[in-house]
C-alpha cells in the first residue's frame, strides 16, 4: 500500500499530528483512506505532521507496550491490521522516519501523504524497521527525496505548532470545522489499571462526515 490518493489536485486537507510509531494513528489513517476510496473523494488529503512522542515524553516507546497495545487493537477494533508487527523491527527511534515524512511533504502533499502512510505500512503490515537507514533509503530511493536539515527542524517546528494548538496527543485530527484526538478509540484503565480499548462508532462516524461533507 502506497497510500497514493490520485491525481486530482487536493481542494481539502485534513491535518493530523502524529507519531509514526503510534499504533493508534494506523486505525485512524487506515480508515480515513478506506472511506476516501469509498467515496472516491481523491480531492481530500492528509497532511501528516509529526507530534514526536520521544519528545512529548521524555523517552522512546517501549516496544513490548506498544505490541500489549496492538494486542487490544486487533481484538477490539482492528482485527485486519497489523499483520507484520514484530517487536524486534519496532524501531529505536521515529525521528529520522518523521524527518523523511517532512522531506516528503516539502516535495508536494500528494507525495507527503503517501510516504506517511507507506512508512506506517512498512512498520505495522511489512514488520520493517523504519528507524533502519537501509530502509529509509528504500523510501526516499522510491519517492526521489533528499532528507536535508529543514526536514530534521521541520519534526520540531511541527511539535511546537501542535503544542501551541492544543494538540492532545497522537492522532490529533484538525477537520475545516473541529478537532478530534483518537476518533473512533474509547480508551481508559480498568480497575486493575489495566488498559483498555473499545470501538467509539459514533464519534469515528462524526469524524469521517468532517472530513468529506
Amino acid at each position: 500500500m502506497d497510500g497514493d490518493p490520485g491525481t486530482q489536485t487536493a481542494t481539502r486537507t485534513i491535518e493530523v499530528f502524529a507519531d509514526v510509531t503510534c499504533p493508534f494513528t494506523h486505525v485512524g489513517l487506515r480508515r480515513f483512506v478506506e472511506r476516501r476510496e469509498s467515496l472516491g473523494r481523491d480531492d481530500v488529503v492528509l497532511r501528516v505532521r509529526a507530534w514526536p512522542l520521544e519528545v512529548v515524553n521524555g523517552s522512546t516507546m517501549d516496544p513490548d507496550f506498544i505490541g500489549e497495545e496492538i494486542d487490544l487493537l486487533r481484538s477490539s477494533v482492528a482485527g485486519d491490521l497489523f499483520g507484520g508487527f514484530t517487536t524486534s523491527a519496532f524501531p529505536g527511534t521515529s525521528m529520522p522516519a518523521l524527518a523523511v515524512a517532512a522531506a516528503a511533504y516539502r516535495h508536494d502533499l500528494v507525495t507527503g501523504e503517501a510516504v506517511s502512510l507507506l512508512l506506517r505500512d512498512l512498520l505495522w503490515e511489512k514488520g520493517r524497521d523504519i528507524g533502519s537507514p537501509a530502509v529509509l533509503a528504500e523510501v526516499t530511493d522510491r519517492f526521489s527525496l533528499q532528507v536535508r536539515d529543514i526536514d530534521v527542524e521541520a519534526v520540531y517546528d511541527n511539535h511546537r505548532e501542535g503544542v501551541a494548538r492544543g494538540v492532545v496527543g497522537s492522532p490529533h485530527f484538525f477537520t475545516p470545522a473541529d478537532s478530534y484526538f483518537c476518533p473512533g478509540l474509547d480508551i481508559s484503565r480498568n480497575a486493575e489499571g489495566h488498559l483498555v480499548i473499545a470501538p467509539a462508532g459514533l464519534e469515528v462516524e462524526a469524524f469521517l462526515s468532517a472530513c468529506f461533507d
